[in-house]
């Protein structure tokens, strides 16, 4: 009798081989051949589940974007059960802005291959999708983040407006900037010193605000 393959299981294990190659040694390197070999599979059955490389790599950028979106809807969902001023609420800022950083083993994998992932699509169309959606979560829930810290509560008129776009973009501008020295320079940019970037970075919102 033929032995059971859980399909799910399989394309799961596929996407493990991928960011673990991504992780290792870059994007160029996640050929079906070598995917097929880090997963201990032969290509042909890796075929089975992705007709193209292209297939492949489009669907773990995918899962990637998901895991990220998911750890950051958990994130905002525990901020929402906090009030606002709080030192709790505080914490919770900080927990769900680490959500976009590498801080562990986890995260540093996600970022590692999400930034990749992003860069190779400036130059492979059959990433723009998924490029386009990874920037959209992102930018959404830090346009909640900022509409939530605003002492208008996101009433405000068309300059109190573009002030929230501005600071979102530069709260955006940190975190990745904080990715990748994180990721090159990990010995220096640990998990506490991006936590006490961002601790800072959000007592400049506060100042800021004040001053408009």
């Amino acid at each position: 009798m033929p032995k059971f393959v859980d399909a799910a299981l399989r394309r799961q294990e596929v996407v493990d081989a991928v960011f673990r190659i991504v992780a290792a040694d870059g994007l160029e390197r996640a050929s079906l051949r070598e995917v097929a070999d880090e997963a201990a599979l032969a290509v042909g059955s890796v075929r089975h589940y992705f007709a193209s490389s292209d297939e492949l790599l489009a669907h773990s950028f995918g899962v990637v974007v998901d895991r990220v979106a998911g750890r950051l809807e958990a994130a905002e969902a525990r901020l929402a059960g906090t009030a606002p001023g709080s030192a709790e609420h505080r914490r919770g800022v900080l927990t769900l802005l680490g959500e976009f950083l590498p801080l562990d083993e986890e995260r540093a994998v996600d970022a590692c291959v999400w930034m990749a992932f992003k860069n190779a699509a400036r130059t492979r169309p059959f990433l723009a999708a998924e490029a386009d959606r990874s920037h959209r979560t992102v930018a959404a829930v830090v346009g909640r983040l900022m509409m939530a810290l605003a002492d208008d509560g996101g009433a405000a008129d068309g300059a109190g407006q573009q002030q929230l776009v501005t600071e979102a973009e530069r709260l955006l501008a940190t975190l990745d900037g904080l990715t990748m020295h994180a990721l090159l320079q990990p010995e220096w940019m640990t998990a506490q010193m991006c936590h006490d970037v961002l601790e800072a970075h959000l007592a400049s919102l506060g100042s800021r605000a004040g001053s408009h």
